[in-house]
């Protein structure tokens, strides 16, 4: 469900920064309109630009007068109807970047969040610790690595604590369980209760919370016992 929310989400930054783009790209022209008429109102000496000396107020020591200049303003029209200009200032090409980015990542999640499936073996992560797993990447935690790890390293009880981890992913696995990061042990005992092994789940949530919580030290021959349990346990949720 999340990775379904992520991409709506990631969809909609898309579009807004296609949008932003766009609009700061776009720069169009403002098109002058004259009024009918303008040419005979400009049409007198006054405003005869070709050569011809334009009227300009002057003072000098016989009174007012009528002073020339040769000053030949002119009037440039530019052709901008149905003209867009292309203005790639750096704050375009922040959004381009940020817009290409998006549409990767949407790309690259789907292609990997949306085709795999739950627990799928050829995404299996090895990760360092129980602390590491949760409802998020449970599904690609190679827990097996981890109860390897601690058996090699003669802690019985944290091996104890993974495969009982191993037990609620074995059971999302199978459809019987939803994990949560936030469940607990009796939530997770009510989603199975009609199933012929919920008391099999119960005993190996009794040893788990004994050992784990109860911080019971176990030697060698008791760890085999625990183990066996929990792997008759997994045998029979898997056949």
């Amino acid at each position: 469900m999340k990775p379904f929310l992520l991409s709506i989400v990631l969809i909609c930054v898309v579009a807004i920064n296609s949008n932003m783009a766009y609009a700061l790209v776009q720069e169009p022209q403002n098109e002058r309109v004259f009024e009918d008429g303008f040419k005979e109102r400009y049409s007198g000496k006054k405003y005869d630009y070709e050569g011809k000396k334009a009227v300009t107020q002057s003072n000098h020591n016989n009174g007012s007068g009528s002073g020339y200049s040769e000053d030949s303003p002119y009037l440039e029209e530019e052709n901008n109807s149905n003209q867009t200009s292309l203005n790639f200032n750096p704050i375009n090409w922040i959004f381009i970047i940020i817009l290409i980015a998006a549409v990767l990542y949407l790309a690259y999640t789907l292609l990997n969040d949306g085709s795999s499936g739950l627990f799928n073996s050829r995404s299996q992560k090895k990760l360092a610790n129980y602390g590491e797993i949760t409802a998020e990447n449970i599904e690609h935690a190679d827990v097996q690595s981890l109860i390897n790890d601690a058996e090699n390293n003669n802690d019985y009880r944290l091996a104890v604590r993974y495969y009982y981890l191993l037990v609620l992913k074995t059971l999302t696995i199978k459809n019987y369980i939803k994990f949560e990061d936030d469940k607990t042990n009796a939530d997770y005992l009510n989603e199975i209760e009609s199933m012929k092994f919920s008391k099999g789940f119960a005993y190996t949530s009794y040893l788990y919370n004994y050992i784990w919580y109860g911080e019971f030290p176990l030697n060698t021959e008791q760890y085999k016992t625990a183990k066996g349990n929990f792997q008759d346990f997994l045998n029979q949720v898997k056949s």
